[in-house]
This record gives structure tokens, C-alpha cells and sequence, in this order.
């Protein structure tokens, strides 16, 4: 902008900003969408420093693409966790599936986050460092106990190797190297990523009968927004809306 105007973007008028704005777009020779965004984000804050609030109001608002996200059926997911040859990478799967788990908190889950007599995993430090429980289905558990026995793990839940051959936690690439194999392997067609087995582990509570709101503290969300767009992509039997009076008597009839 400062070479474009050979002024700085504090000297410039409504008028000439938005020219600017129209001239990135109708050159059609920006790197990305990207690049369009943030130079008003750019703009913003410097005109919030400085002051200058009619600047602010005269920038474009931009709105973010409502995408909706990629979710396996039942039938695709039970083929992906079948498909790796090694244990350990089945029961990768199936904690990033059953229990919803981003793929940093896979890697950060150690061996006294899991309480197999309670079944429950304690997921600590999720996204916006908050604690969350999520609850462990009996197919977990028996995987981990024969995962444990075999393996025997230390400290950290699935072990990886750092350049000196010492035992550390799991790597985000090597999570996203097991879960891209069994998606090759496997022959699905659709994106398969961490995140896609999360939003299918939340589609499928929520067709299964699992309320919203339980549901939001099982995926550790700060906002039921963020939780609302699993609505739009799940199967939900809404029921037809009808008067309490209609059941306020069903037990004395």
C-alpha cells in the first residue's frame, strides 16, 4: 500500500482506501484470498492504534466461508480402524474416533490419563487449556489393556523416538502419517484427516441421541456455537413440536 500510494496508509482518505481494496481485487494477481483478509485485519489494527475509528468503519467486513465439515458413516469408519496392520495404530484410530480427541491431545495423553476401571480419559490441556473427561467404551478398554501388556509404554501413552533414539511422545506428523496410511490403504475416497474422525465422532453421538450440550463438553468447545454447526451435517430425528398438555395426563389415562 505505502508503495503503491508512496504515502503512508495514515495520510490516506476514505476514498483512496477503498480504491486500494478494489484495485487488490480486480487484479486478480494476489497470492491468495488470504492475502486480501489480512491486509484488512492489517488495517484494522493499525487504525485502532492510532485512533483513527472512521478508517476502521470504512474497511470491509469480511465474511468466513460457512464450509461444512467432512464426516465418514458408520460404515467407512469401521473399515478405516480395521485397516492398519499394527495394533498400536488401530488403537490410534480408535482414540481420535471414540473419544473425539484432537490430534495434539493424542500425543500429549499419557498412561495416568487413562483409568481403565472407571473408563474414563482425563484430557488435560485441550484447546484453550481447559481439562475435559471423556468416557472410554468397553472396545477401549480392552484395547488398552492388551496394548499396555504388549507394548508397555512409559510416560506417555504411545511413545515415539526423538533423533537420539530416546522415548518421547507421539509427533503430530506421525499421528497424521497413521491416519493418512489407513486412509490410502482403505480405499475411501473422501478427506481423511485427525479432525474428520472428530467431527464424525460428533456427528454420530448426535444421531445416535446424545443432547448438545453434553456433547459440547465432551468435544472441550468454549462457545455451543462452534458445536451447533454438527446440526447441519448429523441426521437428527427432530421431533414434531407438540403442547405439554398433550402429555401432562399420559400417566393417568
Amino acid at each position: 500500500m505505502v508503495l503503491h500510494f508512496k504515502c503512508s496508509p495514515l495520510d490516506l482518505d476514505r476514498e483512496q482506501l477503498l480504491d486500494y481494496l478494489h484495485h487488490l481485487k480486480s487484479q486478480g494477481k494476489t497470492p491468495s484470498d488470504s492475502f486480501f483478509k489480512h491486509t484488512v485485519y492489517g488495517l484494522r489494527y493499525l487504525y485502532r492504534v492510532y485512533g483513527l475509528e472512521e478508517h476502521r468503519v470504512a474497511l470491509p467486513s469480511i465474511e468466513r466461508p460457512k464450509k461444512l465439515p467432512v464426516v465418514l458413516s458408520k460404515k467407512e469408519v469401521r473399515l478405516l480402524l480395521k485397516t492398519p496392520k499394527l495394533h498400536k495404530h488401530r488403537l490410534m484410530l480408535a482414540m481420535l474416533y471414540g473419544c473425539g480427541l484432537r490430534n495434539f491431545e493424542l500425543c500429549n495423553v499419557h498412561i495416568k490419563d487413562v483409568d481403565l476401571e472407571r473408563k474414563q480419559l482425563h484430557v488435560r490441556q485441550g484447546k484453550g487449556r481447559k481439562d475435559r473427561y471423556v468416557p472410554l467404551c468397553d472396545l477401549l478398554v480392552r484395547g488398552l489393556e492388551r496394548y499396555l501388556l504388549s507394548e508397555r509404554p512409559r510416560q506417555w501413552l504411545f511413545n515415539g523416538r526423538n533423533a537420539r533414539g530416546e522415548a518421547v511422545g507421539l509427533s503430530a506428523n506421525g499421528v497424521q502419517w497413521v491416519v493418512k496410511q489407513a486412509r490410502q490403504r482403505s480405499g475411501i475416497q473422501k478427506q481423511v484427516t485427525c479432525h474428520v474422525l472428530r467431527h464424525s465422532y460428533a456427528t454420530h453421538l448426535l444421531e445416535m441421541g446424545l443432547d448438545i450440550m453434553t456433547l459440547k463438553d465432551l468435544l472441550g468447545h468454549v462457545d455451543i456455537q462452534t458445536t451447533l454447526v454438527y446440526l447441519h451435517v448429523s441426521r437428527y430425528k427432530q421431533r414434531t413440536a407438540f403442547s405439554p398438555l398433550e402429555k401432562l395426563y399420559d400417566k393417568e389415562r
